[in-house]
């Protein structure tokens, strides 16, 4: 990879900036080890700060629709106040914590579409503040959301889609300002339904799950949405038949079409 470099504000000479993370497969509570390396230009330059953050493309609900919004949601200062000299590399070992909250990115070694979640890097420097290219990083399920994705794989839905959404779930323990939403098209056997919602809203011992169903309507009735929400225990929570569990939900909402 080669160094990248920074905004014009740095003017002519200026220096160039790398991001490198030594392992881009995270999960949720992990950390992302890496460094950020700078190598002077032909004139010594003043650092006044450095960091790193994550930051995800967020949809974003207004009164024209929907736009597409960068949100940081994890930052770690990882400098000081430093001088870069003529052609000198300057290196700058981080680890930067990864939200339980964060959003997956890929499941059964696919990506899902729609998502898009990298490691930023600024620098401070002469009152401005510069930004290298967001580096990707690779967000996999914690086992307990692996467990409840596996349910709904034998249960027969198949995925379509994923976004994050801008706003809250109201009562769950939710910090970030958005949540992310795993789609499902619901199999024959549900034939009350269009598809399903996902959302795990996670801390460091229990997982919020919630379950947002789309009903087809029906003779005299038009489409609703039901909704349904339980607790895991991240540690607690191999010995539920998940799919069980969640097709006692399933079927009673989704088994029959609401013709009435």
């Amino acid at each position: 990879m080669g160094f990248k470099k920074l905004l014009a504000s740095l003017g002519a000479g200026g220096a160039k900036v790398e991001t490198v993370l030594f392992e881009e497969n995270v999960v949720p509570g992990g950390v992302a080890q890496g460094e950020v390396r700078m190598q002077g230009g032909s004139v010594a330059q003043d650092i006044q700060g450095l960091s790193v953050g994550l930051q995800a493309v967020v949809e974003v609900e207004t009164s024209d629709g929907e736009r597409r919004e960068n949100i940081e949601f994890a930052e770690l200062q990882v400098g000081g106040a430093f001088q870069v000299q003529p052609g000198a590399v300057h290196t700058v070992p981080f680890g930067l914590e990864i939200p339980w909250e964060t959003p997956i990115t890929s499941f059964l070694g696919t990506h899902l579409k729609g998502m898009s979640v990298g490691v930023s890097t600024e620098l401070a420097i002469a009152r401005a503040v510069d930004s290298s290219d967001l580096d990707p990083v690779t967000v996999h399920p914690l086992p307990a959301q692996q467990a409840i994705l596996d349910a709904f794989g034998r249960l027969g839905f198949r995925f379509k889609s994923a976004d994050l959404e801008k706003g809250h779930i109201r009562g769950t323990r939710q910090k970030l300002p958005f949540y992310q939403e795993i789609e499902f098209h619901a199999p024959q056997q549900y034939r009350g339904l269009n598809q399903v919602e996902l959302s795990f809203v996670a801390d460091e011992r229990e997982m919020d799950v919630v379950l947002e169903m789309d009903k087809k309507p029906g003779l005299f009735t038009g489409g609703s949405d039901s909704y349904r929400q339980f607790t895991m225990d991240l540690d607690d929570y191999g010995a539920t038949d998940w799919a069980g569990y969640l097709n006692q939900w399933l079927a009673e909402v989704g088994g029959k079409r609401n013709w009435l």
